[in-house]
This record gives structure tokens, C-alpha cells and sequence, in this order.
């Protein structure tokens, strides 16, 4: 399972590092999947404790939800999502009719619940964790898969240009 440092983290979940350590340390709402060991590490986060995180954003910025009371929610999630696959939750929602009462289901038949809930659509969260952690999208997923997926690689420094070396003969 690959794991991502706090400072990605951070990007891919939009949190501020103080809210990050709130929310993942002091009132343990939703863990670190490896906790930092000593001071001065780094907490490891895995793709689906990314996932569980950005739905937390959600709930706590666009609906206003007490996070502390969903406690039980995100334990669920992150259960849930250990079994599985990345590919799978393309094109599904996560749909909360209560703490207790949640389900994935395909984005099609999300709108067709006649019971009240909050529906969040996974695939913009899928997108960012699958650039985060060069996981594959949908549209490779139909084909093979790369034996080596595509990482982002950082800018490298300019080389130096080649310097022709003159060869000369010796006289004999």
C-alpha cells in the first residue's frame, strides 16, 4: 500500500496543517494510517484515508456537519474503502442518510433514493488522488495497465552541455 507524507497531504486534501493534525491526532476523528514516531517525522496517510479526509472537508464545509458526532461515519469509510479497489469507486457517490446509514452507490441511481440524504459524488475526489498518487482513471482502467504507472517526476536542474573532446594522433 502506498503511503503519502503529511505535506502531500495537506495538498491533496486542501487542510491546514493545523486542522490536519487536529482532525488526525488530538481528537482522532480520522487517523493517520502510520502515525509520525518521533518529532520532527512525518504521519503516512494512504489513498483511502485521503478519500475519507476530503469527505470530512465536505461535510464540515459545504453542509456544516459536527464532525465529532460522525466519528462512527468515518471509521465505517475507512473499513469499507480497505476493501476496495480504486478503480471500483469510479463513477459511484457516497450516499449519508445517517451516521449509520450510508452506502456507495452508482452516481445513476444516487438521484433515484427517495429518502432524504446527502449524496457526494466521488469522482472529483478520485481525480485528485489518482494524480496525488498516480493510481489509474477509468479510461485506463478499461485497458491494460501500465506495469510501471506513471509517477510525477519534479523539474530537473539543466545538465550541462557536452563538451567535444578533440582527439589528436602522435607522430611516431
Amino acid at each position: 500500500m502506498k503511503l503519502v507524507p503529511k505535506r502531500l497531504a495537506l495538498q491533496l486534501t486542501g487542510l491546514t496543517p493545523a486542522k490536519l493534525r487536529e482532525w488526525t491526532s488530538r481528537r482522532a476523528l480520522i487517523p493517520a494510517d502510520q502515525p509520525a514516531r518521533k518529532q520532527g517525522s512525518s504521519a503516512q496517510f494512504s489513498w483511502q484515508t485521503i478519500l475519507v479526509l476530503r469527505m470530512a472537508v465536505i461535510l464540515k464545509d459545504k453542509f456544516r456537519l459536527e464532525l465529532q458526532a460522525h466519528r462512527h461515519l468515518f471509521a465505517g469509510l475507512r473499513r469499507a474503502l480497505k476493501s476496495r479497489s480504486f478503480i471500483a469507486l469510479w463513477g459511484q457517490a457516497l450516499v449519508l442518510r445517517s451516521p449509520n446509514d450510508w452506502s456507495f452507490v452508482d452516481v445513476g441511481h444516487a438521484d433515484r433514493s427517495r429518502d432524504d440524504a446527502i449524496i457526494v459524488h466521488l469522482d472529483p475526489h478520485l481525480e485528485i488522488l489518482a494524480v496525488g498518487f498516480a493510481l489509474p482513471r477509468p479510461a485506463e482502467a478499461a485497458g491494460q495497465f501500465d506495469l510501471f504507472p506513471a509517477l510525477p517526476v519534479a523539474a530537473s536542474p539543466a545538465k550541462a552541455p557536452m563538451v567535444a573532446v578533440e582527439t589528436r594522433r602522435r607522430s611516431a
